[in-house]
């Protein structure tokens, strides 16, 4: 069962436009671009080229947040995301491997 409520989109769903986004994220418009300018965060397109964000690209800006805050410069950030983007793979990747293990020792 989803925890979130059926009238609100899935994480993954590129709902907000840029302006909703910035408000959500308490960024300025300027900045979601310059961010993705920099390969920070990139919002799906609409079939007439318009952003749309999703609740994970906000968590996304969040977290740039929070290390601009700390005094990351944005090439800094975006190897500190590359990284934990990797890592989230690799543990998803540790898990799934774990669980197939378990499965096969279920078998014997």
């Amino acid at each position: 069962m989803s925890s979130e409520p059926s009238h609100l989109p899935s994480s993954t769903q590129a709902v907000y436009t840029i302006s909703v986004a910035a408000e959500l994220a308490g960024v300025g418009v300027q900045t979601l671009r310059l961010y993705e300018q920099h390969g920070l965060i990139t919002p799906t397109r609409s079939a007439g080229g318009t952003r749309r964000y999703s609740g994970d690209d906000l968590h996304r800006v969040a977290r740039i947040t929070a290390l601009v805050a700390q005094g990351v410069n944005l090439a800094g950030i975006r190897r500190i995301l590359e990284l934990e983007d990797a890592n989230a793979i690799l543990r998803e990747s540790n898990s799934e491997l774990s669980a197939r293990r378990e499965r096969e020792r279920g078998r014997r």
